[in-house]
């Protein structure tokens, strides 16, 4: 794909370009040479939460490329996210939600558009609430609702509110369930809508944060209200990062899996032997993907 289809016709008009938070200086956009050398094969870039989680993605994916040995964080100098590359794929932490990971995101999409990489496809892997599921399924976000129930993303830009779709390309959705998934993988894999809020507590209807000024009954309706929805999970990032590569025309998917049924409590019960156990399954799912497009 050509990235000349991101919005932005200022791009065109710089000499140089900092990505300040990877740490990355694009010393002349016009002549990307070593950009392009350094991260051109890229096709998937996973993003996660934390810096360990995408450590140990990088480390599960070696196999797929023979690669051994301690990935190497290629941003530890930026002191704020951490980058592995493993063969054709970037492994990113983006932090906890929509607003320290737009920051990476803009960056990340600059990244690829100086490498000039073909095709990439952008994948979110984490955990999340699940809602009317059991613990252990693992999500492939479909719509993208926000804390309004609304399915779009809202966003304030030179004092103005401004919405965008917010919803995944559903020719990766079936990708994912059709490569991603086997029968015998003892977990449930499905397709569904997500909701994505500003606050872990409040926004997310809990009642065992600091500050809580509604009922247990008001945080059900609200739930069973996003359940006729078709939400079946709920995190922190969905609409931002739907939204975003939407507009800037590339591919994109997110996975989770689900720690908790939040219609039955607030609090995550699982061991943490369970917890591990679940964290991996996305990790599975999206190595199988990967080789899907691999061998393309």
């Amino acid at each position: 794909m050509s990235f000349s289809t991101l919005k932005n016709p200022h791009l065109s008009e710089m000499k140089t370009d900092y990505l300040y938070h990877l740490n990355i200086d694009v010393t002349d956009t016009q002549n990307t040479s070593d950009i392009q050398q350094r991260f051109g094969d890229i096709k998937v870039i996973c993003a996660g939460g934390t810096a360990q989680r995408m450590r140990d993605l990088a480390i599960y994916l070696q196999p797929i490329f023979g690669i051994t040995g301690k990935p190497v964080d290629l941003c530890e100098s930026g002191h704020r996210y951490a980058v592995f590359k493993v063969g054709q794929v970037l492994c990113v932490s983006h932090g906890v939600g929509s607003s320290t990971f737009s920051v990476v995101l803009h960056e990340l999409l600059k990244l690829v558009r100086y490498a000039k990489c073909k095709d990439p496809v952008f994948v979110r892997i984490g955990t999340c609430g699940g809602l009317g599921i059991e613990p252990g399924t693992v999500v492939v976000s479909k719509d993208a609702y926000n804390g309004y129930l609304e399915n779009v993303h809202e966003i304030p830009i030179l004092g103005k509110r401004v919405e965008r779709p917010a919803s995944f390309p559903q020719d990766i959705i079936d990708d994912i369930l059709k490569f991603g998934a086997q029968s015998n993988d003892g977990f449930a894999i499905i397709s569904a809508n997500t909701m994505s809020t500003d606050c872990f507590y409040e926004g997310q209807g809990r009642t065992d944060g600091a500050v809580c000024e509604y009922t247990d009954e008001d945080k059900m309706n609200f739930l069973k209200k996003a359940y006729g929805k078709g939400i079946r999970n709920i995190e922190m990032e969905a609409t931002m990062f739907s939204s975003l590569t939407q507009l800037a025309g590339v591919k994109a998917a997110s996975i989770c899996v689900a720690l908790i049924n939040r219609l039955n409590g607030d609090q995550v019960s699982i061991t943490m032997e369970q917890k591990k156990e679940f964290e991996q399954r996305p990790f599975v799912v999206v190595e199988r993907y990967i080789k899907h497009l691999l061998n393309k």
